[in-house]
């Protein structure tokens, strides 16, 4: 990944919208963005805040959280530490 985050940064790969509902597939327009992810890369974070996310972490954001941002064909989103909900633990 060319991609390094600054600050209390992360770059969070969304996960896939999904396809189906009891046997209904949903056209692309119909589809809920997803609100989770996993992370792919970190910043260090800043002074004042320490960054607690790693890469790997499964996490929860927020419906309107992060940028949105396309990078060799993938896409991706880059948000604050802050905007991050939750980690889940499995």
């Amino acid at each position: 990944m060319n991609i390094k985050p600054l600050a209390d940064r992360v770059l969070v790969k969304p996960a896939q919208a999904e396809e189906k509902v009891g046997g209904i597939i949903i056209p692309d327009t119909a589809k809920e963005k997803p609100m989770h992810g996993t992370i792919i890369a970190t910043g260090k974070g800043t002074k004042d805040e320490e960054m607690t996310l790693k890469a790997g972490d499964q996490i929860l954001y927020g419906k309107y959280s992060g940028t949105e941002l396309e990078f060799e064909g993938e896409k991706y989103l880059m948000m604050r530490q802050s905007d991050v909900l939750a980690v889940i633990e499995n």
